[in-house]
């Protein structure tokens, strides 16, 4: 029997479809764990084709898996730099501050008295830094694939490849995590 036009679809079955993300069409994530050597700090740095990396806090930093309230975001991160202050100009990026893997982009406070820094994870030219984050930190735990990024970095032509291979994809952090989290397990 051919089904009308006019026929009832099955409305009662509820269409449950999940469309990924725009981060996640079109960024690669990869990640950098126990950055400066402290464990569970991981940092997510998500990748575009066009090399433009958006550098964000992994899921398992403290900050986010804690969900820790945040007093303030510093963006002052030595006496003559501050990350607000970047101006970036023309399409070879004239002004820009240069980064290197440990470059400092911010400091997270907690109001428990922690602190916590973030790094570039990359050696490139500081594009952008999210400025909402000054007023409303709660993107970072809100919005961490979008609103809530740290900054944005064009990483060197030169070593585009090595800070790639440097980094984990998302299946190999999946593990690392998976191994952190047996350990402590295990421990007494």
């Amino acid at each position: 029997m051919k089904a009308s036009i006019v026929d009832p679809i099955g409305l009662d079955v509820p269409i449950q479809k999940v469309y990924p993300s725009f981060t996640e069409r079109y960024f690669q994530q990869k990640y950098s764990i126990d950055v400066d050597g402290k464990t569970s700090e991981d940092h997510c740095v998500l990748v575009h084709s066009n090399r433009i990396c958006i550098v964000t806090l992994a899921p398992t930093h403290p900050v986010i898996a804690s969900r820790k309230t945040i007093s303030k975001v510093n963006f002052q991160v030595a006496d003559k730099t501050n990350r607000l202050q970047n101006t970036v100009q023309g399409k070879r990026k004239h002004g820009a501050q240069t980064l290197n893997p440990m470059s400092i982009l911010c400091m997270l406070e907690c109001e428990d008295g922690t602190t916590y820094t973030v790094r570039s994870c990359v050696f490139g030219k500081l594009i952008e830094i999210n400025e909402n984050l000054v007023e409303n930190p709660q993107l970072l735990f809100d919005k961490p694939d979008s609103d809530g990024y740290i900054a944005i970095v064009l990483p060197n032509l030169s070593t585009n490849e090595k800070f790639k291979t440097n980094l984990l994809l998302k299946e190999d952090y999946l593990k690392e995590v998976e191994k952190r989290t047996t350990v402590n397990e295990i421990k007494p």
